[in-house]
């Protein structure tokens, strides 16, 4: 047998450089390189083998580790899921400042690959520096912190444990049910340990994600549900997307009339000029959607898990008949609300639907009905995204200059705030990648490190990350990775001086928008004197972003024209009016509100509450 004299971390950067994946006859790298930010942990293991490895396995500077994760999940996203990045940290704080990107990657089932470096495995002195001390079990360190968000994890504690383990690694990577964060724990002195590898280990390996037929029976079974039904609803979830069934789900939609409306991972699966296309549904939905939701008496879902903010927390489907078919090629989101499972790839399984149900067309009163809807819809969406030219824009006229600047190629970024409802509601998708709001963890400072992975993952796109003040404040970090490496991103930076989602949620529940703005702090002790003299635009010129300021609507459209035009990093900011109002949201979401209180507001948002939980069932 032949081998080869490698440390682990050596061993471990040339295996991944060998990982390939293939779906429908497309090859690509699975790992396509790694970000890394070094401390003792890791300097003399992974990034002593980052060094040697040269273009075998590009190496990125990140500036924060959650970050990193970000843009790892980020590329990992815009190249639906076939490639991702590894990510690398010392032990201690570098290596649990990933929890948050892995609970993020896991939640959406995007693949991402965590090598933080650990204590020694030999134990020759005891604590070493940023151990944590667990006295009834020495074997546990801060890693295992990531054990509950990793879909898979294993500690290297012997060379020879690297193999089996890395392979197990590469088939949960390519998964397409299992798929999300990836650890593998190097604890310091394995990885600058030499071993004897046998050349197999590093042969090119091609993972193919195959695409799973549900079986006939299922089908029949659905096909029989969806003949019997007078008013059905597809939901396209961002199954569709990660399959890549768009064009299968357009097919289906246009041969049956069938309206589809999509969840917030789910935007983009129809163009939103489609005639079938109902936009979003749910608490941040459309109208139409919600209305058709009310009435449904099938709804059909296509790669959604049903979160609460798709169900209205289990108030949104209110007709007593109303069935459930779910494709989804996960048993566990296929037989949510006790529906009829069909259990398969989204591509190949709604074109089985498709040939099982030639000839059938919904009823014409209801196809119609559903198209009325969106063309109404429409309209709103044109009076609330127009703004007159010398005014400050509200917050829905900054998302309609974007889209009237925007290439139907280019992305648009955002996770959380005010910003995803209103996405949510608003953003006519022309493109099956342009929407790319992450809200399965919905986490602040997602948008600026994803924008970087995205551009990243396709160079002939232009992003824009669009970020809040609150997430901008959190981590905005990673502007100076995007200067450093030349990595053009499109930075709408909006200023409205606070949380505005949490605020308007806080004002909602009777908490009065407590601690929810960036203000001075006045004598009554909250936070209502003026807004804070923060100047954020200036911040991120200094981080290395050329920046534009826009103060009316006219400027704002300049300025995102001239960003998308200049091959610099280009931060465009822009304070928004706050008279300017959401629309406000067409179903519930519950949040619990205090029981019993002293303040008027919060026991007037309690009667609220109570009525609406009273419309809340389970589907069984």
């Amino acid at each position: 047998m032949t081998t080869r004299r490698l440390t682990v971390a050596q061993a471990l950067v040339e295996f991944l450089a060998n990982q390939r994946t293939e779906r429908d006859g497309v090859r690509q790298r699975l790992v396509e390189g790694c970000w890394g930010i070094f401390g003792h942990g890791n300097v003399a293991g992974i990034g002593q083998a980052l060094l040697e490895s040269g273009d075998r396995m590009p190496y990125l500077q990140g500036r924060n580790e959650q970050s990193m994760v970000h843009a790892a999940v980020g590329f990992a996203r815009q190249r639906n899921r076939m490639s991702t990045y590894a990510v690398t940290t010392s032990i201690g704080p570098g290596a649990t400042n990933l929890v948050t990107g892995a609970a993020l990657a896991t939640i959406n089932h995007l693949p991402v690959l965590l090598l933080p470096g650990d204590v020694f495995a030999t134990r020759p002195a005891d604590p070493v520096l940023q151990q944590l001390e667990v006295p009834h079990a020495r074997d546990v360190s801060v890693n295992d912190c990531l054990r509950p968000v990793s879909r898979y994890f294993d500690r290297i504690w012997r060379p020879e444990a690297l193999m089996p383990s890395a392979l197990e690694a590469m088939r949960v990577l390519t998964d397409p049910v299992e798929t999300g964060a990836v650890t593998l724990a190097l604890p310091q002195d394995v990885q600058a340990e030499a071993f004897d590898w046998p050349e197999e280990f590093f042969a090119e390996r091609v993972w193919r994600v195959h695409r799973p037929v549900a079986d006939p029976e299922s089908v029949s079974d659905a096909v029989e549900a969806i003949r019997g039904a007078r008013r059905p609803l597809i939901i396209a979830g961002g199954g569709v997307h990660h399959s890549g069934a768009e064009r299968e789900l357009a097919e289906l939609a246009e041969r049956t009339g069938i309206p589809v409306a999509e969840t917030q991972a789910g935007r983009g699966s129809l163009r939103h000029d489609h005639p079938c296309a109902m936009g979003s549904i749910g608490h941040t939905g459309t109208e139409v959607s919600d209305d058709l939701a009310r009435d449904a008496d099938l709804i059909i879902g296509v790669g959604t898990r049903y979160s609460d903010f798709t169900t209205a927390s289990r108030t949104l489907f209110a007709n007593p008949q109303v069935r459930f078919v779910n494709v989804n090629i996960a048993s566990i989101d296929a037989h949510k609300q006790a529906a009829t499972p069909v259990i398969g790839d989204a591509r190949t399984t709604l074109r089985q639907l498709s040939q099982a149900l030639s000839g059938h067309r919904a009823p014409d009163e209801h196809v119609e009905r559903s198209r009325a809807g969106a063309r109404r819809w429409a309209e709103v969406v044109d009076s609330v995204t127009r703004g007159s030219g010398a005014e400050r824009p509200g917050q829905a006229e900054v998302i309609g200059a974007l889209e009237e600047v925007l290439g139907e190629r280019d992305v648009v970024i955002n996770a959380a705030g005010s910003m995803p409802e209103d996405l949510n509601k608003l953003w006519r998708a022309k493109d099956p990648q342009q929407y790319h709001v992450e809200y399965g963890y919905s986490c602040m400072g997602y948008e600026i490190p994803a924008a970087i992975g995205a551009r990243l993952a396709d160079p002939s796109r232009e992003v824009f990350a669009l970020v809040g003040d609150g997430t901008y404040l959190m981590m905005p970090t990673e502007l100076v990775t995007a200067v450093q490496e030349g990595i053009k991103i499109n930075l709408v930076l909006v200023q409205n001086h606070g949380y505005a989602s949490i605020g308007g949620l806080s004002e909602k529940v009777g908490g009065e928008r407590f601690g929810t703005a960036y203000r001075y702090r006045t004598g009554e002790g909250t936070f209502t004197g003026e807004p804070l003299p923060v100047d954020l635009a200036a911040n991120a010129a200094s981080l290395g972003m050329r920046v534009l300021r826009a103060e009316t609507n006219d400027e704002l459209r300049q300025a995102l024209r001239d960003a998308r035009e200049n091959p610099r990093p280009t931060a465009v900011h822009v304070e928004t009016d706050p008279a300017k109002a959401q629309l406000p949201p067409e179903a519930w979401w519950d949040v619990p509100v205090a029981e019993v209180a002293t303040r008027e507001s919060t026991r007037e948002a309690r009667k609220r509450y109570e009525d609406q939980v009273a419309a809340r069932r389970h589907h069984l």
